[in-house]
């Protein structure tokens, strides 16, 4: 049981260290691509444009969503959903930090990893 617990809140604190990288390499390309086009990059949201990642992020979730008349919806709501689920196995195999804090520990992490991100493209095909 402690080793769920914990195995869990390892996975939970990397996701969230992965995504706020994410946010502050987000931030670091809009202020190069700004210096590039000469003009002032991200600073509105937040301070020094910070909180600039979250709002493209709200902006993108609170955004109407367009179906195809002729799609199937059931599949075209799911394609992102399995795409994302994919992306997110895969951390489960990677080795964070010293070799006993993974999730999963197989012998073949590789080939596994090769797998579900092939798995990944069935989302991409699904949404059109």
């Amino acid at each position: 049981m402690i080793s769920l617990i914990s195995s869990t809140l390892i996975s939970l604190i990397t996701l969230i260290c992965a995504l706020i990288i994410i946010a502050f390499f987000t931030l670091a390309e809009r202020k190069v691509i700004a210096a590039v086009q000469r003009r002032r990059g991200p600073n509105v949201v937040g301070i020094f444009g910070l909180l600039q990642a979250v709002a493209d992020g709200l902006k993108l979730v609170g955004k109407e969503i367009l179906i195809p008349a002729k799609a199937n919806i059931d599949l075209f709501v799911f394609a992102p959903i399995l795409t994302f689920a994919t992306s997110l196995i895969n951390w489960a195999f990677l080795p964070i930090g010293n070799f006993e804090n993974v999730i999963a520990d197989q012998n073949v992490a590789i080939l596994y990893i090769l797998a579900v991100s092939s798995i990944g493209v069935y989302g991409i095909i699904l949404s059109g």
